[in-house]
């Protein structure tokens, strides 16, 4: 659920005016609802039945400061992914020992930085990760929590490139053998501390059936694990499940958790999550004006650079116009001005729409934003909250200077 609606013929986020948006801070502009965020993490905290679980925001979907402060005071924890997030989680104040980092390539600045703010834990991806975490810790004289990040053979997410949980794919350990071996070494180790077993499937998930076998094969692994050691923690399940971009039915928070906790009912571990774009992507649109009409095509001001899923994944966005229509006779391409034929935001696309109008580009508070770019010299777009009548800028539109202002002139 989200609160973008038409009243009176105009399309209003919560009770703002979406045009009066457009009108005082341009387009393109992200704009989110502060409404569906609370909303969307109400949903998850209170779908569990079972006490002392933890949802850790997937930072990598949408990072504003703004955003993460407004998550942190709604008791959430974070995933992050890079020294960069982790950064951004602890500038808003977020509790250390709710911040799990994930990747597979962890520098040692980034290793550093979570050992020395003392983090739930580093979900580690390669045995080789293991020795440089011990290596690090060991000369710092600290004992470091981990948990194992293994990849339990399902094939589940929404496109290839967001497919996350086969054995072979880059990210965690393949083969059960490897994590037990890597487990008994943790517990023989000084300076490591094995907290919990972790895993994640994909993107984009619409079958909670992958859920289902994935709990199944996290607590099967956790029983192994536990017979060499001692008990854990929790058990890390990730993120991914899918949200509605067209007309996609998708599962809900309380039926994923359900069967979660239906599969560990009688395990002790707390049950971590990892949720991103079913509590940041109805949440967030993008505003871009109708520059120019040809042929079929709607030439619009946002571009694959404000908006990179349709050209990177083929993702499909609803697209509206502010202005309500009561029936709908065209059928468009929006295209960008970017030069590259990928600059797509929406194929055969029905809408009725002048040059001047102003569109909006649904479900874009996930992966939007935080994946745009600079690309043919263009300015990143700025990012509005609406809290119910008001509005803020939570981010400029960036100007000249800002392309420029890293980049060095040797002939001054």
């Amino acid at each position: 659920m989200d609160y973008f609606a038409y009243k009176n013929n105009k399309l209003y986020c919560e009770d703002v005016d979406l045009q009066d948006i457009a009108m005082q801070y341009g387009t393109p502009c992200y704009v989110y609802s502060k409404k569906t965020l609370e909303r969307h993490v109400d949903v998850y905290k209170k779908a569990f039945k079972s006490k002392d679980n933890l949802i850790c925001f997937s930072v990598k979907s949408l990072s504003n400061i703004s955003i993460l402060e407004f998550i942190n005071k709604k008791g959430c924890g974070f995933d992050v992914v890079s020294g960069g997030e982790l950064k951004r989680v602890l500038h808003v104040g977020a509790d250390p020992k709710k911040i799990i980092f994930s990747g597979v390539g962890k520098s040692y600045d980034e290793i550093l930085l979570g050992i020395q703010n003392n983090i739930l834990s580093f979900n580690i991806e390669s045995e080789a990760e293991v020795y440089r975490i011990e290596e690090i810790a060991s000369s710092k004289n600290k004992v470091v929590d981990i948990a194992i990040r293994f990849n339990p053979e399902v094939d589940s997410g929404g496109h290839e490139y967001i497919k996350t949980g086969r054995k072979g794919d880059k990210f965690g350990i393949s083969s059960d053998d490897s994590v037990l071996k890597i487990a008994n070494h943790i517990y023989q180790s000084k300076n490591l501390n094995l907290v919990g077993l972790a895993c994640h499937i994909g993107s984009q998930i619409l079958d909670l059936e992958s859920y289902r076998l994935t709990a199944q094969n996290i607590k099967k692994l956790s029983i192994n694990i536990k017979k060499i050691g001692h008990d854990l923690d929790f058990l890390d399940l990730g993120g991914g499940l899918g949200i509605p971009y067209e007309n996609d039915k998708t599962p809900s928070p309380e039926e994923l958790i359900s069967i979660i906790e239906q599969e560990l009912e009688d395990i002790d571990e707390r049950i971590v999550l990892e949720p991103g774009r079913s509590i940041s992507g109805n949440a967030g649109i993008l505003l871009t004006t109708v520059e120019y009409i040809k042929e079929n095509f709607l030439i619009v001001d946002a571009a694959m650079n404000d908006l990179l899923r349709p050209a990177l994944y083929k993702a499909k966005h609803d697209v509206w116009n502010l202005k309500e229509m009561e029936s709908i006779d065209q059928v468009w391409t929006i295209v960008g001005p970017v030069c590259e034929s990928s600059d797509v935001i929406a194929r055969e696309h029905s809408i009725n729409a002048n040059e001047g109008d102003v569109l909006a580009i649904k479900t874009a508070g996930a992966y939007g934003f935080v994946m745009s770019s600079n690309y043919n010299s263009r300015v990143r777009p700025a990012e509005v909250m609406v809290d119910g009548k008001t509005f803020n800028v939570i981010r400029s539109r960036e100007s000249f200077n800002d392309l420029i202002k890293n980049e060095i002139n040797l002939n001054d």
